[in-house]
Order: C-alpha cells, then structure tokens, then sequence
C-alpha cells in the first residue's frame, strides 16, 4: 500500500490517484492530511503537496487537483527521456512534471469540457485535442508515465512491487447494419432500387435482386466468417447491435425483424454483446432505453456494454445516461477520424463527472483504431493500414496495455472500397496475438 499526504483530500486528488496507483498499478492508496501520521508511516508513502515536509519522496502539485470548476488551462508541452510531458514542477519533485495532474487531465476528457467547434457529428475534433497538437496521439502516454513513476519510486523504496499486467486485446464489431438488402421493408428496397436508377448506378440492382430471390449472400452478411476467424486464432469479441428506430442518421434493420433476431440469439451464444446507442437516443433517454430494453429481450440477459453510434459524444451528458440506465462499461472513448488514445491511455478507467466532481460506476474502455478511420478518413492503401496498425499494436505491448481495435460487419464484405479489407482484419488479429 502507498500512503500518500496532502494539504487537501479532494476529489480529483483522491480520483487521479486511485487510477493511476489502484486501477492502472493493482496498488492500494491511502491518503492522509495528518503529517505525524505520515512520518510514523514506514511503508511506501508520498507526499503530494506544495512544498515537501522534509526529505520524504515528494511530488509537487498541481493546482488542477485542487480548483473546482473548469477554466481554461496554461499548458506547455515538452519533450523528457522521449516522451511529451506537461504540468512541469521542477522545484524538488521527483518527477519533472505533475504526472497525477496530467493524468487527470487526460482522463477526465478535460478539454472537452472547454469551449470547442464540433464536427459535422457533433464530437470533439481529434485536432482540437492537446495529444494531436502535440504529436502524442498515438501513444498510450500514461503508460510510458507511470513505467518512470515506478521507476522513481523503487529508487526510494525498493520493496515497491506493483502487479504486473500482462497484455491484452480485445476485437469489437459493431453492427449498425446486419445486411445489405435483406429485411429492409417494401419502402426501403424501393426507394433503394429508383434511387440507384436515378443516379444512374445500375451495378447493385442486379445483386440486390439475387439476394432478395434468395440466390446469393447478402454482402454484409459476413457473420459466418467472423466467427470463422474467431475460432481460427482462439480470441474473443464484443458484438454492438443498434437496434434504434428508422431514422436520418439509424438505418439499422427494424428490430422486430425475426431473421435480425435469430442472428443476435446465435451471435450471443458465441460472443459478449452490447447497445450500440443510436444517434437519436444520444439527447433522448427513454429513446436509449427503449433500445436497451429491445436488447435485453432478445438476448434474455442484462445489457451492461455500450458503444455510441458514429462515436457520438457530449460530456458529461451521454455517459449519464448511460449509467442512469445501468451500463457499466462503455467502449465509444477514441476518435474517428484519427487513430490513438484519446484518453492518453489504452487500459480501462472509471469516468470522473467533472461537472458533479465525482467518479462514477462507469468504466471507459479505449479503443485505438477502427476501420473508417484507416480506410475512409485517412484514405491508406492496405500496406499503410497495416503498418499503422502494427506501430499501434507495438506501442501497447512495450506498457502490457489494452489494445481494442473497432470493425463493423459491413466493411469486411470484400466489396467496392472494402476490396482487400479482410487482410488488414486478419492481419491485426495475427500481430494482436503474435
């Protein structure tokens, strides 16, 4: 255990710490504001505060740890042993930088909270983000922090020996579309066949019709090779089904559909499964648990996962509703248009409600990379996909992190600008698990 003394135990204090020592380092955190109590103390201990109280292992402290509100924050980024650090403390602190306060400006998505332009989706920008400024977007820079924070910390007391994590990945698939042209209602197949007359694009109306007759695959329909390939390497998934109502941007299969069911039931038999939250419920709570609820009837089982459509989120606003409706694991945190660590790490953490200053039951779960952003944002031929993914890959297994890489059905249908994509699947997996 790690005894730490403070001027002032507040909740961020008490949140940054708990993550960073108890969640990322498996090591329990005791705090206390009484100094007899921390000099009679003969285990590990720090002291986190202004000024150290004599010559004891001291961390001097940011501000950020202890100010309630959100304010715009006088950040500068430097470079120290390779890595970006920030909050630099230079007077007798062990470390060159206020390691507790960054970490908690990372994780609780602080800039987020700040004043910003959204994209066309409503989300923050990657590019607005203090990692994409600063180069270290792609590392899962906490990590990199706290190996130095050991470090430091063994020199002092040799005995320090946190639990070592081992690496670990994880495959998700979300499932915004179960299939192409298969269950779509009279209206939609319609409406889809006179749209493709009047933009003169012929090519998928004879397709359309063969798997209507029955004569052919549905083209999203590539469930039977996903669980293929999940036999093949021995890994597991995490399944997202949207099941929102029609709407601009939820054209996901109606979920009464009995063929859309049965898949769910026999996908949930192989793999975990969880809400893929639409567009719509993300300002609508009784529209989210309406879809929750769709979910847990079909399945006969708690839903407990979530990952927002088009990654969809307004802090602090969506993850309430998320918990208020009992999700206890969320998978949205990550960027679209830029692969990396939007938290600045790759393992699980609670999320802390700035607003309510307060960590929550919910755990965030950082996914690196998805198939849009390789594909369709960054627009990388096949080699360049699988570099980056590989450099991501390697980057988490230096810290033993979480590596979480995000695919839909409907990319893996080996169709038009998905031609070849199947290869840069496979190969993620195989260098996932090398």
């Amino acid at each position: 255990m790690v005894l730490v003394y403070t001027h002032h135990i507040s909740p961020r204090v008490r949140y940054a710490f708990n993550m960073l020592f108890k969640q990322f380092l498996s090591c329990e955190v005791r705090f206390t504001v009484q100094v007899e109590e921390f000099i009679a103390y003969d285990g590990v201990k720090i002291s986190y505060t202004k000024n150290p109280l004599g010559s004891e292992l001291f961390f001097r402290s940011h501000p950020i740890l202890f100010d309630k509100g959100i304010v715009n924050q006088e950040i500068h980024v430097k470079s120290w042993k390779g890595q970006k650090i920030f909050f630099e403390q230079t007077e007798n602190s062990a470390l060159p930088f206020d390691i507790f306060a960054a970490g908690f400006y990372l994780l609780s998505r602080y800039e987020e909270y700040l004043p910003h332009i959204k994209d066309r989706f409503h989300r923050f920008p990657a590019k607005e983000s203090l990692a994409y400024k600063n180069g270290f977007l792609k590392i899962p820079i906490i990590e990199y922090w706290l190996k130095e924070l050991v470090l430091v910390i063994q020199r002092k007391f040799p005995d320090f020996k946190p639990v070592s994590r081992k690496f670990k990945f994880i495959n998700t698939i979300d499932v915004d579309n179960a299939f192409c042209y298969l269950e779509k209602g009279l209206l939609r197949t319609v409406g889809a066949i006179c749209r493709s007359l009047l933009q003169f694009d012929f090519n998928p109306i004879p397709k359309r019709i063969r798997v209507l007759l029955g004569k052919e695959k549905d083209p999203y329909d590539t469930f039977d090779y996903l669980l293929d390939i999940q036999k093949k390497y021995d890994f597991k998934s995490i399944y997202f089904f949207l099941l929102a109502d029609y709407g601009y941007n939820d054209k996901n299969i109606v979920h009464t559909s009995k063929k859309f069911q049965s898949l769910v039931k026999t996908m949930a038999d192989y793999v975990k499964v969880g809400i893929h939250p639409s567009w719509a419920s993300n300002t609508d709570t009784h529209k989210l648990s309406k879809e929750i609820n769709r979910l847990e009837a079909i399945v006969n089982r708690e839903v407990i996962r979530s990952r927002q459509h088009f990654l969809r989120l307004d802090l602090p606003r969506t993850y309430r509703r998320l918990i208020d409706l009992g999700i206890l694991q969320d998978y949205t945190m990550g960027y679209a248009s830029h692969v990396g660590f939007r938290a600045g790490t790759s393992l699980p953490f609670y999320f802390y409600d700035l607003d309510m200053e307060m960590q929550t039951s919910l755990m965030l779960h950082p996914f690196a990379v998805m198939d849009g952003t390789l594909n369709e944002y960054m627009e990388l031929p096949i080699d360049d996909a699988q570099y980056l993914v590989k450099e991501l890959i390697d980057y988490v297994k230096e810290v033993d992190g979480v590596f979480i890489s995000l695919w839909h059905n409907e990319t893996l249908c080996d169709n038009r600008h998905w031609k070849d994509w199947r290869q840069v699947y496979e190969y993620t997996i195989e260098e996932a698990l090398r």
